[in-house]
């Protein structure tokens, strides 16, 4: 099975924190209108899956109008810190365990 990596790594780089109280997260999604944010579209339809299937995430709402997706999360499994790595490539341990956590799901 081929890995999601690199889909996944092109995928977080276009996500930016819109709003986040640990427990809940906002993203929004930054790609210009034309193919480019069709697929993006299509790839956060398909993350937003994985998340919904990952330990420690309460619910998922994807708003494509909006390019933004809010996470309800679980801050015992799921440090409010491990986003914030995640998006921005930082390798801490609690972005780490969620990098691998949704490659994981993405995969399943």
């Amino acid at each position: 099975m081929p890995s999601a990596e690199p889909s996944l790594l092109r995928f977080l780089n276009a996500l930016s924190v819109a709003h986040h109280v640990p427990g809940r997260i906002r993203l929004k999604l930054s790609a210009p209108v034309g193919g480019e944010l069709l697929a993006l579209a299509d790839q956060a339809k398909s993350f937003g899956t994985a998340f919904s299937a990952m330990a420690g995430i309460r619910a998922v709402s994807l708003n494509p109008l909006a390019k933004s997706c809010t996470i309800e999360y679980d801050t015992k499994i799921i440090p409010a810190t491990a986003w914030t790595g995640l998006l921005s490539g930082q390798a801490t341990p609690g972005s780490e365990a969620l990098r691998q956590r949704l490659v994981a799901a993405v995969q399943s």
